[in-house]
């Protein structure tokens, strides 16, 4: 669920001089550990320059996966098969399938010989115990402990690439709630295995509760503890099954409709994730589900959440003209700056995203939420009604302040600069506006257009 590279993001608003370019999924993309590749390119001042290449589509540090491939490069047949091999090697020992007997006569065990190896994150059969004698593991291992595997797996913090902040207790619950409370009997978890766990744990416990879920993630672990049904090998940047087309129809007859019992996609993505590759494979899923709509509008769309932080709005909305942002402030357990109360540093910034009409979304009142009627959503008690611009204009919970001459409300902090010509922290440098180039000194250009450059 979620997660984190703030600092590699946040500042993702603006163009840079230069930045990479997503070029989206192409037919035919070389393939890596995670699936097929994503096409970049390099841009400057927003053209494209140089080369195009290929990158691994989940993991954004090459320490995690090195995978390159210029666009135009002839890759020989050795290498290719060489390739193919490490892709082959790079794969989990076990298969879905294996995994789910090596759970059935795991539940048949006595506790005392239920062994679960912290090592290789591996439920153990005593006949494998020899192999991990050397390996830490856990003892005894609950039936409880198996029906909450997100507490029993080390979280993968990588932040780019899985950043599992689990979904603490508090806002996992108000989901479910959320969830049942708008009639959805069918949830989509796309990297969200703590609700998915939740509504599992509950759909065994409660005879009366109705909902089901599947889980579709990139950590393969979880297939250690769901049936094939419960749960899809899936890479939400590149829109990849490794499960082939099997996992694909499992899905796609997840989304069909059943005796009229509504579906909802509830998506967590890594925050250091690129926005345009999960749209791109959200709208995927969505077209998936389109397709399994006997009849209806074609521009219909499946209802959705989509939780990440509020600084990502403009973005989203470029892909997700039909979404808007709730105030709901969505906490997690693993993570020391968005926890809700004294124990976080500061409130968190992750909010959800939806295409379900605002008012439907009821927020807890005992939380500090409040109806605006004149937005006709909820929002948090510090999120004052701007006469103005006529809407709840914070973003962050605090008591936002309108600038007549920026025309719209601001953070309390900023103060409206006269150099800069817009609001701003006080203590901001705005002197480096008129200072140059970065290289020679000089006015008149920047950095990226500096003549020494191309001498050099």
């Amino acid at each position: 669920e979620g997660g984190g590279a703030m600092a590699a993001v946040a500042g993702s608003e603006r163009p840079r001089p230069s930045a990479l370019a997503l070029l989206g999924p192409g037919p035919g993309a070389p393939c890596c550990p995670h699936g097929p590749a994503l096409l970049f390119v390099k841009t400057s001042q927003g053209k494209e320059e140089g080369r195009r290449f290929y990158a691994c589509s989940a993991c954004r540090d090459r320490k995690d996966c090195n995978f390159f491939q210029w666009e135009d490069e002839k890759v020989s047949e050795t290498r290719l098969a060489a390739r193919e091999e490490y892709n082959r090697n790079h794969q989990p020992s076990f298969t879905h399938r294996q995994n789910v007997d090596r759970y059935k006569n795991f539940v048949l065990l006595p506790s005392s010989k239920r062994r679960f190896c912290q090592e290789c994150q591996q439920l153990l059969l005593p006949a494998e115990w020899e192999k991990h004698s050397d390996h830490q593991f856990l003892c005894n291992i609950t039936t409880a402990q198996l029906k909450s595997p997100s507490q029993l797996l080390y979280p993968l913090e990588n932040k780019k690439t899985n950043a599992q902040y689990l979904f603490a207790d508090r806002s996992c619950q108000f989901l479910l709630n959320l969830l049942t409370d708008l009639g959805f009997r069918r949830v989509l978890s796309v990297g969200t295995p703590r609700l998915h766990e939740m509504i599992q744990s509950k759909a065994s416990q409660e005879e009366e509760f109705s909902v089901r879920s599947l889980l579709l993630d990139i950590d393969f672990r979880y297939s250690q503890f769901y049936a094939e049904d419960e749960f899809c090998h899936y890479n939400m940047f590149n829109h990849h099954f490794f499960g082939g087309e099997a996992a694909r129809e499992t899905c796609r007859k997840f989304l069909c409709e059943e005796n009229g019992e509504r579906v909802i996609m509830v998506t967590d993505p890594p925050f250091g994730g690129l926005v345009e590759a999960l749209a791109s494979s959200f709208k995927k899923l969505m077209a998936m589900w389109r397709e399994t709509e006997k009849e209806g509008d074609d521009n219909e769309e499946m209802p959705m959440f989509w939780i990440f932080p509020y600084f990502f709005e403009s973005r989203i909305l470029d892909f997700f003209p039909s979404f808007s942002m709730m105030d709901y402030q969505v906490d997690y357990d693993n993570h020391a700056l968005y926890k809700h109360g004294k124990t976080g540093r500061r409130q968190s910034p992750v909010r959800i995203f939806t295409n379900l009409t605002p008012s439907m979304i009821v927020l807890p009142e005992e939380e500090g939420y409040r109806f605006c009627t004149v937005c006709q959503r909820y929002v948090s008690s510090g999120n004052q009604h701007c006469e103005i611009c006529n809407s709840c204009t914070s973003k962050d919970g605090r008591r936002w302040k309108h600038c007549v001459l920026c025309k719209k409300c601001v953070k309390p902090s900023w103060f409206h600069c006269n150099n800069c010509n817009c609001c701003t922290l006080q203590k901001h440098s705005c002197e480096k506006t008129d200072v140059g180039c970065f290289v020679c000194g000089k006015a008149g250009h920047k950095r990226s257009a500096c003549p020494s450059l191309s001498h050099a």
